[in-house]
Formats: structure tokens, sequence, C-alpha cells
């Protein structure tokens, strides 16, 4: 349903999984284990895995902070975006990776919930993609002391509204890692 022409395939994204990222995570455990499988599910189905990992001032490209989580780990020939606005597309070549796969279809996880996994899926949408958001494949960390809900508010609301997006010949969506179908392109 993508409007991007010629688009027939689907991509796993993983957003900043990384040490510094998820070290205080809500659920860390289960959501990389959920990724994990999700990965190795795409792997076996041969749906390319878009890796994307974030630097700032704060989280310093080289540092240990910076690395991918020692339980995941990026396969040779799968691409590494990075990028350092909370939007994966922002000042990026993930367009042009998507492109040249000929991707219209995003199955997106990672972190955070209610920073770069939001903005990366607006980002997908306005720019004629269909986003699908693994709803136990993300996490938060808690930032109630900054008026933020609770991280489990904070993903279940995540949830809620995205399971709704629409846009003109595109769509947003939730499911379970369980229910992952990679053998679906854009189109079905």
């Amino acid at each position: 349903m993508t409007t991007l022409v010629d688009r027939p395939y689907t991509a796993l994204i993983v957003i900043d999984l990384q040490n510094g990222v998820v070290a205080n995570a809500y659920r860390r455990q289960e959501v990389l284990r959920a990724v994990k499988t999700l990965v190795e599910r795409a792997r076996g189905a041969h749906v390319p895995v878009v890796w994307v990992r974030h630097s700032d001032d704060e989280l310093e490209a080289g540092s240990g902070a910076w690395q991918i989580v020692d339980e995941l780990s990026p396969g040779p020939a799968e691409v590494i975006i990075e990028k350092s606005y909370r939007d994966a597309f922002e000042d990026t070549d993930l367009e042009q990776v998507l492109s040249t796969l000929g991707v219209g279809k995003l199955i997106v996880t990672g972190a955070q919930t209610d920073m770069c996994i939001r903005s990366t899926l607006h980002g997908a949408l306005v720019r004629g993609y269909d986003a699908t958001l693994v709803s136990d494949a993300h996490t938060t960390e808690d930032m109630t002391q900054w008026g933020a809900p609770p991280p489990d508010g904070v993903i279940a609301h995540t949830n809620l509204y995205w399971s709704n997006q629409r846009a003109p010949g595109r769509v947003g969506g939730v499911t379970e890692s369980k229910d992952v179908d990679f053998g679906l392109t854009a189109d079905s």
C-alpha cells in the first residue's frame, strides 16, 4: 500500500539498541530477546535488517555507550545508519539505502519509544512508507521526573495511537513480535 513506486519489499529496522540508550530501559531483557528473535527470523526470510545508531554530545561516537548492545550483532552485510537526530531519516542515508533495497514497508523496533521510535515512525509515514511498530520490541527508560508517564504507559500509549495511524496511500500499524510475517510485502 506504500505510496513509493516499485518498493514491494519489507525491512526490519532496529533503532538505537545501544549500551547507553538501553542501560536502564524498561523490560530491557525481554525487548532485546524479542528483537534478537525478529532479527534471526528476518535473516532467515532474506529480509534486510537495517540498524540505526545514534550519536550526540551525551552518546559520543566510538564510546562504549555508543556501541550496539552485546546481545545483538549486526551481520557483516547489514547496513548501520549513523544518525544524530531523533528521526532516523533526518540527515542520514536511510532513504537511499531503503530505495536501493526496494523497501516500502518498515517493521520498527528499538529505543527510545517516546523519542527516536516515534520520530522515525512519523518520518517514515510522511515519506510514503508503511510503518509497523512491533508492540513488544520497543522500550524506553523512566522519565517520570520530567513529567512523562511511567515507561509502561508511554509504551502502551504509543502502541495505541500508532495502531490507527493512516495517511493517503499508506498505513501505520502495530503487531506483536510473534505475529510479524516477513513473508508479506508492502503490497500485502
